[in-house]
């Protein structure tokens, strides 16, 4: 699956680390405070360069339910840039936006290491395998 493609952002299933992602960004912002303003600028300059981003008000087609499109398009996205604006801790739906993407992030990295210890406790295992037959 490409960055994007239409089956990436349908997968219900968890990614693994092989899998492509369905966005680049994933662009979490207090919509009145900047959505007409430096968030339209950055997806504008994000899209021309090709980079697959998401943004609630483009993304998310109409009588879907955004309280699940949302947390899906941020485990479906490699990275997050969050546009702190005078009103975006006041917001419900910012600040849960936040910590869904700290809880995944967290889980993506704590699985990383567990896989990456597996990896150095073969190498370790294997170099004193070769040490033994010298």
């Amino acid at each position: 699956m490409e960055v994007g493609s239409k089956e990436a952002s349908q997968s219900n299933s968890p990614r693994s680390s092989s899998d492509r992602w369905a966005f680049h960004v994933f662009l979490s912002f207090r919509g009145e405070d900047t959505r007409k303003t430096f968030t339209d600028h950055l997806y504008v300059a994000l899209q021309q360069k090709g980079i697959q981003t998401f943004r609630d008000d483009e993304e998310i087609a109409k009588g879907e339910v955004i309280s699940f499109q949302l947390p899906k398009a941020i485990e479906e996205s490699l990275s997050y840039v969050v546009i702190l604006s005078p009103n975006y801790a006041s917001s419900t739906w910012c600040l849960n936006e936040l910590q869904k993407i700290l809880e995944f992030r967290k889980s993506w990295v704590e699985k990383f290491f567990q896989s990456s210890m597996v990896w150095i406790r073969h190498m370790l295992d294997t170099k004193k395998g070769v040490l033994r037959m010298l």
